[in-house]
């Protein structure tokens, strides 16, 4: 099911096909060409089985047609949306990742969904156009959508019939009723099998079975010839791992769908795990005996407000993160499991922020494992999928997830800890699914695993294809070498510990309002001569001004015990009683003056020039040091009096 372009409601019409053969008691699978989880799920919703996606960039070309056979097993009629138009493509390649490449590879005729609204006997060179365009894409037929009037209809049929393409179906304005859910909800409604989805999805099934050729459509479908190449399993792709004891692993979803590709799920069982479903938006505790987490990017950020009202949910992840357990990561996941997001709380166990940007970010990556991670060794490649608004402050950590040419470095790896924005399809790549089912298998164990459960054999991206089922493509993850994953020190500090070398920086504090517990407090540490206080080993402390018998000192704020402070007291009071006293004379012409922030950042230090210079004690034009926040004075020296001139000035 494909159109000229996007808008012309292929997406409706393919979720109300689905519906209304299903209503007749004919087993039907629904898929969408492309990364797009939300029609997948609609189209899973109406043929009640899974939706699937069929993405030749994320996967490789040589699986599209295994993969469809696995996911169309057991059906009647498979019915496959198309992603945009019938020869668009997202990276400028149609012949690699376009509707009609895919078409080509299952040799599956296509039915062309036009809006004719606002045409006439053009609509016949236009259905001419997209027939002779490629030899290798077979046209099926032709439905009408947004037919004005019934003289409009007729008049359209003649224009078909004059080029011989057959007329499908054809519904008039209004006969297809808008109510699919907003997409900024993405496919939680399908996932949490909401009354709206269900309604929508029923309502669209009744228009379409009264306005569509249901036996002419069956027809055309019962022509396509058999599939082509052998079968995708899950178990011969991942291998079927033994273990004494099958670990547990969550994966974020709801009862409809998760959120992530239906393959994943599959990869993880038949590598030896047993799969529970944990719902981030619902659900307060994760599963008893979970070993491991899966976080899809199939979750909208839309719904930031809700992960963030989850404070228990938050809490049980981080301490799971931080007790060594995998984690993986992906999409709005990220944000999730950093500080905050647009300003709401998180589960705090990365040190970042987020915030939502206006444009949205989207397209494929060829990403490169920079590190040994639990998901990938050193050195693999994978292409990966990414769309989104969120914006990530810093864009990736000591440890970067991912990098690619042309990009920055992007995610964080800390302990067994796989976080980014990149969406990956595992079927690409089954031995992420071995790697995680095996870290998951071996526990924390205070570091990770020193030897790699599995490595990886797949060959170059630019190298020969290779089998469906086999360990790599030219899409999956590319390694010079087995490796594995790197020792970590022992941790310190309680739960939160210190950060290995696959995350955050020894001795960074614990994010404030996160359930992390801090470590045992440790002496002040003076500032090292000829060090400016915010400067020196270690994080700078922020510090708060204290008036003391007209002097000025610093404290150290409370709940940040583990820091020595930056600020150095103030000396005693000079002839001149100034009540505020360089803490160091960069030059023979400035000085230093410690100016105070907000609590919780940095203390900043602030130079000024000086107007005359005899003695360190002598009278000096320093402005008053101002607090960021309050705008308060905080300390202040006094004014040099300059002697009376009896120049006069000109005008």
């Amino acid at each position: 099911m494909s159109a000229p372009s996007s808008g012309h409601g292929k997406t409706a019409i393919a979720v109300g096909l689905l519906a209304a053969l299903s209503g007749r008691g004919v087993p039907t699978a629904g898929f969408k060409v492309g990364p797009d989880h939300t029609d997948a799920a609609y189209l899973g919703l109406a043929a009640g089985r899974p939706g699937r996606n069929l993405d030749p960039r994320l996967v490789g070309a040589q699986r599209v047609a295994p993969l469809f056979a696995h996911g169309a097993s057991g059906a009647q009629v498979a019915v496959i949306e198309g992603a945009m138009g019938l020869f668009d493509s997202l990276t400028g390649q149609p012949e690699i990742d376009g509707t009609a490449s895919v078409a080509a590879a299952l040799r599956a005729p296509v039915v062309l969904v036009v809006d004719v609204a606002a045409m006439g006997h053009s609509l016949a060179a236009l259905v001419h156009g997209f027939r002779m365009f490629d030899e290798m894409v077979h046209l099926g037929g032709v439905i009408l959508n947004r037919v004005a009037s019934e003289r409009h209809e007729q008049m359209l049929r003649s224009a078909m019939d004059d080029i011989g393409m057959p007329v499908l179906g054809a519904l008039h304005r209004g006969d297809l009723p808008n109510v699919l859910p907003a997409r900024t909800h993405g496919l939680v409604p399908v996932a949490h099998r909401t009354v709206e989805a269900g309604r929508a999805v029923r309502r669209l099934g009744e228009a379409v079975s009264g306005s569509l050729d249901m036996d002419r459509l069956m027809a055309l479908a019962a022509s396509a010839p058999p599939i082509p190449g052998p079968l995708w399993t899950p178990a011969e792709a991942a291998g079927d791992e033994r273990f004494d004891q099958r670990p547990l692993i969550a994966l974020a979803g709801g009862q409809g769908a998760p959120y992530t590709y239906v393959e994943t799920a599959e990869l993880l069982t038949a590598a030896g795990a047993d799969v529970a479903v944990v719902d981030p938006l619902r659900d307060e505790v994760l599963p008893p005996g979970t070993r491991g987490l899966v976080v899809g990017a199939g979750l909208p950020e839309g719904y930031a407000e809700e992960l963030s009202a989850n404070r228990r949910l938050c809490a049980a992840v981080a301490q799971f993160a931080r007790d060594g357990w995998p984690v993986v990561a992906e999409g709005v996941a990220l944000p999730w499991l950093g500080r905050e997001l647009d300003g709401r709380p998180m589960c705090g166990v990365l040190d970042a922020t987020a915030t939502t940007g206006e444009q949205t970010v989207a397209g494929y990556r060829e990403a490169t494992a920079p590190g040994t991670s639990v998901l990938a060794p050193a050195g693999a490649r994978i292409t990966g999928y990414k769309q989104h608004r969120a914006v990530v402050t810093p864009r990736h950590g000591a440890n970067p997830a991912w990098t690619w040419s042309g990009g920055n470095p992007e995610g964080f790896v800390w302990r067994q800890v796989h976080a980014s924005q990149l969406a990956l399809h595992w079927a690409a790549a089954p031995e992420i699914a071995r790697r995680l089912v095996s870290a998951a298998h071996a526990g924390p164990q205070g570091t990770q695993p020193s030897q790699a459960p599995q490595s990886f054999h797949a060959p170059s991206l630019h190298g020969p294809q290779s089998s469906p089922n086999s360990h790599g493509s030219q899409n999956g993850m590319h390694s010079g070498s087995p490796a594995g994953h790197p020792a970590m020190p022992p941790t310190q500090g309680g739960p939160g510990g210190q950060g290995g070398p696959g995350g955050q920086p020894s001795g960074m504090p614990p994010v404030q309002g996160s359930p992390a517990v801090p470590g045992p407090p440790r002496p002040p540490q003076p500032v090292p001569t000829g060090m400016l206080p915010g400067q020196g080993p270690g994080p700078p402390m922020a510090c708060l001004p204290v008036r003391t018998a007209r002097r000025t000192t610093c404290r150290s704020v409370p709940g940040r015990p583990d820091h020595p402070s930056t600020c150095r007291p103030a000396r005693a009071p000079a002839a001149r009683r100034s009540t505020c006293r360089p803490v160091k004379a960069l030059a023979a012409s400035r000085s230093t003056c410690c100016q105070a922030t907000a609590p919780g950042r940095t203390a900043r230090p602030a130079t000024f020039p000086w107007d005359r210079v005899s003695a360190p004690d002598s009278a000096c034009r320093v402005p008053a040091c101002r607090s960021p926040a309050s705008r308060t004075p905080v300390c202040r020296r006094p004014l040099a009096r300059r002697p009376p001139t009896t120049e006069r000035r000109p005008r």
